[in-house]
């Protein structure tokens, strides 16, 4: 969240973030537990950020076919779980999910 909002060219003036934390540094910020349900935009900027990632996911799956990331778009399934095990993990994985840490703390 933190490089996103660096990158941004126009800072706005106010951000709504869904949840209760804010990356550090931040100015002019709301937390909003379950925003996603309480506010519009929120519950649109929710779903381009799904969609997208979904839509990276399907892509990476034509690359790394050992995960079933074009069904599980990168959730701790069954099949995902199993590629890990066998495979091992990618620079795409994120190293706080917790079987990809257990794999990196072994």
């Amino acid at each position: 969240m933190k490089r996103a909002f660096e990158q941004l060219t126009v800072k706005p003036d106010l951000t709504l973030i869904d949840g209760n934390f804010a990356p550090r540094g931040l100015k002019n910020f709301k937390t909003i537990i379950n925003g996603d349900e309480k506010i519009k935009v929120i519950s649109a900027a929710s779903i381009i950020a799904k969609v997208y990632r979904d839509n990276l996911m399907i892509k990476l799956a034509e690359k790394f076919s050992n995960y079933s990331w074009e069904s599980n778009f990168g959730y701790g399934t069954r099949a995902h779980l199993l590629g890990l095990k066998k495979f091992g993990i990618t620079s795409h994985h994120r190293k706080g999910f917790k079987p990809v840490h257990k794999i990196l703390s072994h």
